[in-house]
C-alpha cells in the first residue's frame, strides 16, 4: 500500500488507466475479429462494411494513445489482406 497522498492518487489513476485502456483494446479486437469472421464465411459485403468500422475503431484507439501507430498500421494490414484474397 501506498504511504504518500500522491501515491494513493497515482495508484487510482493507474487503475482508472487500465480499464479504459483495457476498454478500447477489447474493442479493437472485437471489430478486427468481425472482420476477419465475415471474410472467412465469404461475404464480401459485410467484410467491407466491418472493415471500415475496424479501421474507424483502430484509428481512433491511435488517436486516444492507447495503440500504438504502428500495430495500428500492421492490423489494418492484415484486414486489408484477407479482403484482398476475398476480392480476387
Amino acid at each position: 500500500m501506498p504511504n504518500k497522498k500522491s501515491a494513493e492518487r497515482r495508484v487510482r489513476i493507474a487503475e482508472r488507466n487500465r480499464l479504459y485502456n483495457k476498454q478500447w483494446t477489447s474493442r479493437c479486437k472485437t471489430a478486427v475479429k468481425k472482420m476477419l469472421a465475415s471474410a472467412d464465411a465469404n461475404d464480401i459485403e459485410a467484410a467491407k462494411n466491418n472493415f471500415n468500422i475496424a479501421q474507424s475503431v483502430i484509428d481512433k484507439a491511435v488517436v486516444k494513445g492507447v495503440m500504438h501507430k504502428n500495430t495500428a498500421t500492421r492490423r489494418k494490414k492484415l484486414m486489408a489482406k484477407h479482403l484482398k484474397a476475398l476480392t480476387a
